[in-house]
């Protein structure tokens, strides 16, 4: 009697072989995960209850709007505050590479500390612009006699992000700054010793003697859409889609390595089948 002809397991019947419904569980659960993580990503991309129009315009008190070491929030960069301090003197730097009104000068800086804190804590103050480097240095030698006579001053400006140090450019000294960085200022200030630092600046609206009002417009209105985060949100869908696959992947690969046996023990019963009947 012919024996029963045996054949392969088909792909369908590898993924439903309890050890692969049970991949195939823990696939829904990470999907499960990365959709949730989708789904928290858009509805951070969508802001629900942006600011108003022109309230970057009203001037706060600066405590109001960030503090110290505080990251600032995009709906807040450029808005108007107001704070009273006093120069530190020896802390007036000057940064260059900067535009006013599409003309290439300079910032001359300020370490601002504040009146009325709780601890010792300062603001980085870009208190006017000058056309050269020469205007730049009288102005703060200017500023010096202020800060050495101790005088409080109360700055109006817009709070702006930190720039972010660059080194300086190759053949200038190495102090040499190009962009408005509290943290590269602090490097250079005095008596920093428990301060306390802002992580943003001012841009103040009025300028001391010799030096340019530094020209900062309204920032532009914001889109309530955060693109960034429906890039992530779309990155996280095609994780999830990754795990089904992953799950298809590792059945599929497990089906054909089993056909592969099945056919090699195939080949290897037919070749031994073969032998014998020469023999005989």
């Amino acid at each position: 009697m012919t024996g029963q002809t045996v054949f392969p397991p088909t792909l369908r019947e590898v993924m439903l072989r309890p050890r692969w419904i049970g991949v195939l569980l823990l696939a829904l659960v990470v999907a499960g995960v990365f959709a949730w993580l989708g789904q928290w990503q858009l509805a951070r991309a969508i802001d629900t209850d942006p600011l108003p129009p022109g309230v970057t315009e009203e001037v706060r008190p600066l405590a109001e709007v960030a503090g110290p070491g505080e990251y600032l929030p995009e709906p807040l960069v450029g808005q108007r505050v107001e704070v009273t301090g006093t120069w530190v003197p020896e802390d007036f730097l000057i940064v260059s590479s900067r535009f006013n009104d599409g003309v290439e000068g300079y910032w001359v800086t300020g370490q601002l500390r504040l009146a009325d804190a709780a601890a010792p804590t300062s603001v980085a103050v870009a208190a006017g612009w000058a056309p050269t480097l020469a205007d730049a240095e009288s102005a703060a030698e200017a500023l010096e006699a202020t800060a050495a006579a101790g005088e409080p001053v109360t700055i109006v400006g817009r709070l702006i992000s930190d720039e972010g140090p660059l080194p300086p450019p190759r053949g200038e000294l190495p102090f040499t700054m190009t962009r408005m960085s509290p943290a590269a200022l602090l490097a250079q200030w005095h008596d920093t010793v428990g301060l306390d630092v802002y992580r943003s600046y001012i841009a103040s609206q009025s300028a001391p003697a010799g030096l340019v009002d530094i020209a900062s417009p309204a920032p532009d209105a914001g889109s309530t859409v955060n693109w960034l985060n429906i890039f992530y949100a779309a990155e996280w869908v095609v994780f999830a889609g990754f795990a089904f696959y992953f799950w298809y992947r590792l059945a599929k690969d497990a089906w054909e390595k089993e056909v592969e046996e099945f056919e090699d023990a195939a080949a290897a019963a037919s070749g031994s089948g073969s032998a014998g009947a020469t023999g005989g």
